[in-house]
């Protein structure tokens, strides 16, 4: 079953680069007395992610912060070295945290699995973004497969 706005989200581990190297974060950590955007991207290095997705986050990050929102992440069904040096790629700094969903266990108890085999992509997340208020989903824009339409930054920023 695909979560929907006013779910609690999923308690899962996610990976991220910290200073010392891979460190781990749970959602509830992340999320707990919180508001976060927190969008997903198929895959790191991919041309809408790179080219559209996180850049429009990156670039509003700042205007959407100041909307009250304490957290803007990226996670995609990646490793945390992967989401790491494309963050250094994208010029990320501390705009946005960029995490690993490396196993698929976010995406899965979201019930946004994707099969992105016939592109050489292997198991991933559809695309999407939300606002998590408190552990507690309040916005939810799921892409279609191959889409980008309602995912973006400035679709947030209009949400919030």
């Amino acid at each position: 079953m695909i979560l929907k706005v006013g779910d609690k989200f999923p308690n899962v581990t996610l990976r991220y680069m910290g200073a010392n190297g891979p460190a781990t974060i749970s959602t509830d950590e992340l999320t707990k007395g919180k508001k976060v955007v927190l969008f997903n991207v198929p895959g790191a290095f991919t041309p809408t992610c790179s080219a559209k997705h996180l850049p429009g986050f990156v670039q509003n990050a700042d205007k959407i912060k100041g909307k009250g929102i304490d957290t803007v992440a990226c996670v995609s069904v990646n490793d945390a070295f992967v989401m790491d040096a494309w963050g250094k790629v994208q010029n990320v700094g501390s705009k946005v945290m960029m995490l690993a969903d490396g196993n698929g266990d976010l995406a899965r108890s979201m019930g946004v699995e994707m099969d992105g085999s016939s592109f050489g992509l292997g198991q991933r997340a559809r695309r999407y973004s939300m606002v998590i208020d408190n552990g507690k989903v309040t916005k939810f824009n799921l892409e279609e497969a191959g889409k980008f339409e309602i995912s973006s930054a400035e679709k947030i920023l209009e949400q919030i």
